[in-house]
C-alpha cells in the first residue's frame, strides 16, 4: 500500500464515504485541510520537521503491517510513508497477517523508490542483543537450541544470535560425540559477551553445578540410610552403576544389584534409565553414596538349606557359562553351578557348550547348598543312573575284553572298554620282559588289542587294564627254573656304560655289570661283547620280588678253570711243576725234533700227538723181542 493509499483509506474512515466516490485530488486536500485545520503554515511545517526527527537511520521502531504480497511486507511506522520489509526476512512456516505488530530496524529513511528501508531480522538481533546483555548483566539464564557441531563445541541459537557452546561447558562431565545434541534445546549461562566482536560464550556445565549444589544441599539434609530414592543412571563401569540422586553421583555396585549373579552392570541398567534404589551407607564429608537394587526384595538365599536340600531335583534355566562350568538359575536371584566334570558319566567335557546352550532349561540335582556363601552346586550327570556301578558288577578283575585303542599319551594308552568309557593301558604293563618307553612301541591308535581288567573304581571313574597279564609272570618261572650259581647261556641285548643287558631263555632280561664281563679290568663293555653275542655266564644274584638278576662271565671262567683244576688234580696255591720236569726223563734225547724243547713234547704227548710207542722209539734199537729188561715207566702229570 502506498502512501496515498494509505491517506485515501484514513480520508474514508473519516468522511465515512466511499474512496471510490472521491476523486483523487479531492481525497489529498480533504486530508490536508484535515492536518492543518486550526494550523498555521509555521505549525504545520514545524510538525512535518518533528516527524522527520524523530525518524533517524538506525534505530529500531514499533510498525505495524498494512500489506503482505508475495515478495515484501508493507509497514506503516508513523512515518510519512509505508517502510518495506523484505518477505525473506519472515519464516516461510510463520503466516503474517495485516495488522500484526513487532518491531523493526530503519536502515535507511528513504530508499530508491522515496519509502524507508525496513529489516526485522536486524531489529530482533539489536532487540535480542539486549536480551542477552542483561541476562549477563544480572547473571540470569538465556534459553538456544543447538543448531550445529563446530570447532571445539557447538553453534547454538539464542533467539537469532550465534553463541559458542564449548565442549567443556556443556556438562559436568565430559562427554563423547557431540553431533547427538544437535536439535536440542536448552538452558544457559552466559559467561562471555563482547557486542563489538558479536561474540557470546555460554556455559550448560555453569548452571547444572548451580542447580547440583542446590540438590546436593537439600538431599544431604534429608539422607537416612534405608531410605528409597529416585534416581537416573549417569554413567556405567565395569564394577558398577553411579546414580544421580539429586546433585549428588552414588555407587551402584555390581554386587548390589541382583541377588543373582550378574556378569555386566550393562546387563541390568542402561545410561539415562530412571531407578529407585535404596541408600545402604554415605558419608557427608566424602558426599559417598553406596546405593542397593536388590535390597528393595527380601533375600531369597535365606533358608535355601532348607529349600533345596542335598538329593533333591530342581528345573532352572542356563543363564551365562565359563571355562569350567554353566550357571542355573533355579529361581529369580538364585542360581547355582553345574561344574564340567558333573555334566557326562562317560564323556570328558571340555567346554560346557559341548552340552548345554544358553537359555536351555534343564534338570538338575543339588549336590550342595551353602545360604551363607550364596552357593549351589548342581549336578546333570546324577539325574541319570551310574554306568560305573554296574561296570565294576558286569567286569570283574580279570576279565578279558577286546577294544579299539582310542588314544595315545605318554604314560599309556586308552582303550575302549564301553561306549563312553575307557580304560587305561599303562606302559608299565604292555610286557613282562620289555621296557617300554612310549606305547606307539606295541600299538598304534584304532588297532583292537585284548586286554585284561586289573581294576575298576566306580567312584574315581577309572579302569585299569593289562596287556602282559594275558601270559604268566616268567619271573614267576625264574624262580623255579634259575639259581644262584647254574650256568647259562645268554645273548647280549643291550649295552650301557655300566655293563651288558642279556636275554635268558625265557625273555627276561639278566645285567652283567661291567666288573663282571672279564677276568681283567676293562674301561667299557664294547670292549669285549657285542649285541647279539652269545656268551656263558653264571648267575650270581637272583632277587624275582625286585624282577633283577645278576650275571657273570668272570664268574663262569673262574668255575671252569676251578673245575679244570679239580679234573687234573692241581690244588688251589700248590707248587707249580712244568711239563718238561714231570715227563723229562721218560722222554729220550732222541725223541725230540731238532728245535722242539721236551715241553713241548710233552704237551704234544699229552694232547695224543705220538700215535704209538713204537713211533715214539729212536729208528737205530732194534725191535723188542720181549726178553729185555721193563724199564720203569715215566712219571705221570698230576690230575692226568
Amino acid at each position: 500500500m502506498s502512501f496515498e493509499d494509505s491517506n485515501e483509506r484514513q480520508m474514508s474512515e473519516s468522511q465515512g464515504t466511499s474512496t471510490e466516490a472521491v476523486p483523487q485530488e479531492q481525497q489529498e486536500e480533504l486530508f490536508v485541510h484535515d492536518i492543518i485545520a486550526g494550523q498555521s503554515r509555521e505549525e504545520v511545517a514545524q510538525i512535518y520537521e518533528d516527524t522527520l526527527k524523530n525518524f533517524i537511520q538506525g534505530e529500531v521502531v514499533r510498525g505495524r503491517v498494512v500489506n503482505v504480497s508475495e515478495d515484501k511486507v508493507l509497514v506503516d511506522i508513523n512515518y510519512k510513508s509505508e517502510g518495506i520489509i523484505p518477505r525473506s526476512e519472515f519464516p516461510s512456516n510463520i503466516e503474517i497477517k495485516v495488522d500484526d505488530q513487532f518491531d523493526v530496524f530503519i536502515e535507511e529513511t528513504e530508499g530508491e523508490e522515496g519509502m524507508p528501508v525496513l529489516s526485522k531480522i536486524k531489529a530482533d538481533r539489536i532487540k535480542n542483543w539486549t536480551k542477552v546483555q542483561r541476562a549477563y548483566d544480572q547473571d540470569d539464564m538465556v534459553e538456544g537450541k543447538v543448531v550445529r557441531r563446530v570447532k571445539g563445541g557447538l553453534k547454538v541459537d539464542v533467539s537469532g544470535l550465534d553463541a559458542f557452546l564449548p565442549a567443556s561447558q556443556i556438562a559436568s562431565r565430559p562427554v563423547g560425540d557431540l553431533d547427538k545434541f544437535i536439535g536440542e534445546i536448552w538452558t544457559f549461562k552466559v559467561i562471555k559477551l563482547s557486542r563489538r566482536r558479536r561474540n557470546i560464550v555460554l556455559s550448560r556445565r555453569k548452571l547444572m553445578e548451580e542447580e547440583q549444589a542446590k540438590e546436593k544441599e537439600e538431599l544431604l539434609s534429608t539422607l537416612e540410610v534405608g531410605q528409597l530414592i529416585k534416581g537416573v543412571v549417569k554413567n556405567i563401569t565395569d564394577f558398577g552403576a553411579f546414580v544421580d540422586v539429586g546433585g549428588i553421583d552414588g555407587l551402584l555396585h555390581v554386587s548390589d544389584m541382583s541377588w543373582g549373579r550378574v556378569r555386566h552392570p550393562s546387563d541390568v541398567v542402561s545410561v539415562g534409565q530412571e531407578l529407585e534404589v535404596q541408600v545402604l551407607s554415605f558419608d557427608k564429608e566424602t558426599e559417598r553414596i553406596s546405593l542397593g537394587l536388590k535390597q528393595k526384595v527380601p533375600n531369597p538365599w535365606i533358608g535355601v538349606e532348607d529349600k533345596y536340600p542335598v538329593g533333591t531335583t530342581a528345573t532352572g534355566k542356563v543363564v551365562s557359562m565359563t571355562d569350567y562350568g554353566a550357571f542355573v538359575e533355579i529361581e529369580d536371584g538364585v542360581e547355582g553351578m553345574i561344574h564340567v566334570s558333573e555334566m557326562s558319566w562317560t564323556h570328558r567335557v571340555r567346554h560346557p557348550s559341548d552340552v548345554l546352550e544358553i537359555g536351555q532349561e534343564v534338570e538338575v540335582m543339588v549336590l550342595n547348598a551353602d545360604s551363607e556363601h550364596e552357593k549351589i552346586a548342581l549336578g546333570l550327570k546324577q539325574i541319570t543312573p551310574n554306568p560305573w556301578e554296574e561296570l565294576a558288577e558286569k567286569y570283574p578283575p580279570g576279565t578279558v575284553i577286546e577294544g579299539e585303542v582310542k588314544n595315545l599319551t605318554d604314560y599309556g594308552a586308552f582303550v575302549e572298554v564301553e561306549e563312553g568309557i575307557d580304560g587305561l593301558l599303562h606302559v608299565s604293563d604292555f610286557s613282562w620282559t620289555h621296557r617300554v618307553n612310549h606305547p606307539s612301541e606295541m600299538v598304534s591308535k584304532g588297532d583292537q588289542v585284548k586286554v585284561r581288567i586289573l581294576n575298576i573304581d566306580p567312584e574315581r571313574q577309572k579302569v585299569s587294564l593289562g596287556l602282559k597279564q594275558l601270559e604268566r609272570d616268567p619271573w614267576l618261572a625264574a624262580e623255579e627254573g634259575y639259581h644262584v650259581g647254574d650256568h647259562i647261556q645268554v645273548t647280549i641285548s643291550k649295552l650301557v656304560s655300566f655293563g651288558a643287558f642279556a636275554t635268558l631263555d625265557n625273555g627276561i632280561e639278566g645285567l652283567i655289570h661291567v666288573s663282571e664281563l672279564a677276568r681283567e679290568r676293562i674301561a667299557k663293555p664294547e670292549d669285549v661283547v657285542s649285541v647279539g653275542d652269545v656268551v656263558n655266564v653264571k648267575i650270581i644274584a637272583l632277587d624275582t620280588s625286585q624282577r633283577k638278576i645278576g650275571l657273570s662271565v668272570k664268574g663262569y671262567l673262574r668255575d671252569i678253570e676251578e673245575e679244570d683244576r679239580r679234573k687234573y688234580g692241581v690244588q688251589p696255591g700248590g707248587e707249580t711243576v712244568s711239563v718238561g720236569e714231570i715227563v723229562g726223563e721218560a722222554v729220550p734225547p732222541s725223541f725230540l725234533e731238532e728245535g722242539t724243547t721236551i715241553e713241548e713234547k710233552a704237551t704234544e704227548i699229552l694232547r695224543g700227538g705220538v700215535g704209538s710207542e713204537q713211533e715214539a722209539k729212536p729208528e737205530s734199537e732194534p725191535a723188542s723181542t720181549g726178553e729185555e729188561e721193563e724199564t720203569e715207566p715215566p712219571p705221570e702229570k698230576p690230575g692226568t
